[in-house]
């Protein structure tokens, strides 16, 4: 089975990273602009290195040290829930010159940023973004009550060269993202009760087809289960890093 999660083409390159504050893995993607560097924080956060740009997506202190990172070019906040718009990661991460992209409420919070809407689309830092809708159909906070409602939060995919990258955020499969098409590298959460189970993931991953899932955002709910269910699905490689 590990091959089946370890397995890295000819267009992808594993690394490792070491921040003074803790060890966090890394994974290098060819693109036709030159190599994309992904770092993995760990529970939603992402650090993505592109040319010259550093972009984090919803930076979280409880997670590192953050003065020990580079300063970010562009932030992306999926939605305004603590884990995803933490103030004091953002603080030590911006400069007069970082670029926030955002939902409404998280905006409302912050006082600033760009905000997307489900379903735009808008250029920042020579990148190419479009706001994926993210909500719940099935997991509710209470009866009626999504943990996520649908309109609210973003997932986000962003276009490095020749490759699309979709950060889904906090949502459930829902048809939106099922409709995706020409994702290269998809971050699917996996984190009960809010978001998918491992069959929703699944589900999802069959319909739009990533060349690589990372599951993230994962917290308790254990990967070997997606790995079991996508085993046979040969066009899409599952890798599974320290995201919980």
């Amino acid at each position: 089975m590990k091959w089946f999660i370890l397995l890295l083409s000819s267009c992808f390159i594993l690394a490792t990273f070491t921040s003074p504050s803790q060890a966090m893995e890394k994974d290098i993607i060819k693109t036709s602009d030159g190599n994309l560097t992904i770092t993995f924080v760990g529970h939603g956060t992402l650090i993505f290195e592109f040319g010259k740009k550093v972009i984090h997506i919803d930076p979280y202190s409880k997670l590192t040290d953050y003065t020990s990172l580079p300063k970010a070019d562009v932030i992306f906040i999926t939605h305004e829930h603590r884990d995803h718009l933490d103030l004091s990661a953002l603080e030590k991460i911006r400069t007069d010159k970082t670029g926030f992209i955002l939902n409404q409420a998280a905006a409302d919070k912050l006082g600033s940023g760009k905000v997307m809407k489900n379903g735009d689309r808008m250029e920042i830092a020579g990148l190419t973004v479009e706001a994926v809708p993210a909500y719940n159909l099935v997991h509710m906070r209470s009866e009626g009550v999504p943990f996520h409602p649908e309109g609210n939060g973003n997932g986000y995919i962003i276009t490095f060269g020749d490759k699309k990258v979709y950060v889904a955020g906090d949502t459930e499969n829902v048809p939106e993202m099922k409709a995706l098409k020409d994702i290269d590298i998809a971050f699917l959460p996996m984190n009960l009760p809010y978001t998918m189970t491992p069959e929703m993931v699944a589900d999802a991953a069959k319909a739009f087809r990533p060349t690589i899932l990372y599951p993230y955002h994962f917290g308790e709910t254990g990967t070997s289960k997606i790995v079991e269910l996508l085993k046979d699905t040969r066009d899409i490689e599952v890798r599974i890093r320290s995201m919980k």
